[in-house]
């Protein structure tokens, strides 16, 4: 996707960082060297982007290029380069659907299809209500549990066509269930139960002081 295609058109005429951000700000640069602000660019992007309704104008990338004494175009670079940062207006739910290979090979297909089938949106588009906003992208790192999708900053995992349907009617009343796996896995365990590490065994204190005990070098083997 282009750059002029990511931008958004209606620009607002201003933007400063809140005083609580610019207190923020101040703690974010202390982490780096007077010659280093650069380095703060990513924290800064999401700092104005949280502030701004969950996208980032461009009198905020003007203002992250003074904080950070870089040139404007570079703080542009980095707000393009991440999928997380978005330069136009979005929906209330941002989602953004992995459509890596693994989350591909368990069905994310399916997971893209019901979004467009219930909201008649494809990646890039933003629903006709304007609370729903799609994305594809690269993998998020949840590929245990594929197929998933990052709902803001929250990964639902384990995700199949009607799972996903059952989660856009719940955030469309805004009920937004608690994040993870759907179907209740705890991390990337086996459904059924844990298969592995299930038995606790309790070691005599006097074998457990026995096994900790220091070498002395005295008699020990040497090859």
């Amino acid at each position: 996707m282009s750059i002029s295609r990511r931008i958004a058109d209606d620009q607002p005429d201003h933007f400063a960082f809140s005083a609580e951000n610019k207190k923020k700000i101040k703690a974010i640069m202390a982490k780096y060297p007077k010659e280093r602000k650069a380095s703060a660019v990513l924290p800064l992007l999401d700092l104005a982007q949280r502030q701004h309704d969950n996208w980032i104008p461009m009198k905020a990338i003007e203002a992250i290029a003074i904080e950070c004494d870089m040139a404007e175009i570079r703080v542009l670079e980095v707000a393009t380069f991440y999928t997380m940062f978005n330069l136009k207006p979005v929906g209330k739910y941002f989602i953004q659907a992995c459509g890596t290979t693994p989350c591909w090979l368990r069905g994310s297909d399916d997971v893209m299809r019901c979004v467009k089938d219930k909201l008649g949106i494809t990646s890039g588009q933003t629903s006709a209500c304007g609370k729903f906003s799609l994305l594809e992208v690269e993998c998020l790192g949840a590929c245990v549990n594929a197929p998933m999708v990052q709902i803001n900053d929250d990964y639902f995992e384990d995700l199949d066509y009607m799972s996903m349907s059952d989660l856009i009617d719940r955030l469309n009343k805004d009920d937004v269930p608690a994040a993870g796996s759907i179907r209740g896995r705890q991390g990337s365990q086996p459904e059924p139960a844990p298969t592995s590490l299930t038995n606790v065994v309790d070691f005599p204190a006097s074998s457990a002081k026995t096994s900790a005990k220091p070498k002395t070098g005295k008699g020990d083997d040497h090859a």
